[in-house]
């Protein structure tokens, strides 16, 4: 029972057309994020940036969650060694999960079509819709205003 699916063939228009298996291995429709603001972000437990990022992902929630903000956390293991959080998933290549196809494809990054690195963010406003993708967070405070 794994949380990879194959890579997506049609052409989905929101991340509520999407599921994901959560870290108990339910499968979840991301519908319920329907009429938020939903930050979805690659994370890993031994990577340099993880106690940053971590702290960075609980003061967003902290500072947003009354305001409608919901993260979705994907460990990915790709890159090497109190959000939502799904089972492992491959973000790049062939057996990449079809939302990371999907988000990948709206909102292509700076660096190329392939994620590059772990805490890759992309925000997602309340219809759905993938408005922006970071990785470094020099603007990303202030995007969040907007929603």
């Amino acid at each position: 029972m794994g949380a990879i699916r194959s890579a997506a063939t049609d052409v989905s228009k929101t991340i509520y057309d999407f599921k994901a298996f959560d870290a108990n291995y339910n499968e979840i429709s991301l519908d319920k994020y329907r009429g938020k603001v939903v930050l979805i972000v690659n994370v890993a437990s031994e990577c340099g940036l993880t106690n940053t990022n971590y702290n960075q992902l609980k003061q967003l929630y902290d500072k947003y969650s009354s305001r409608g903000l919901a993260i979705a956390a994907f460990p990915c293991n790709q890159f090497g060694g109190q959000p939502d959080l799904y089972a492992k998933v491959d973000v790049n290549g062939p057996t990449e999960h079809p939302l990371y196809a999907f988000l990948k494809e709206q909102q292509g990054g700076t660096l190329g079509d392939d994620i590059k690195w772990n805490f890759t963010k992309f925000l997602v406003d309340r219809n759905g819709q993938v408005v922006f993708q970071v990785f470094l967070e020099y603007a990303f405070a202030a995007t969040l205003l907007l929603f």
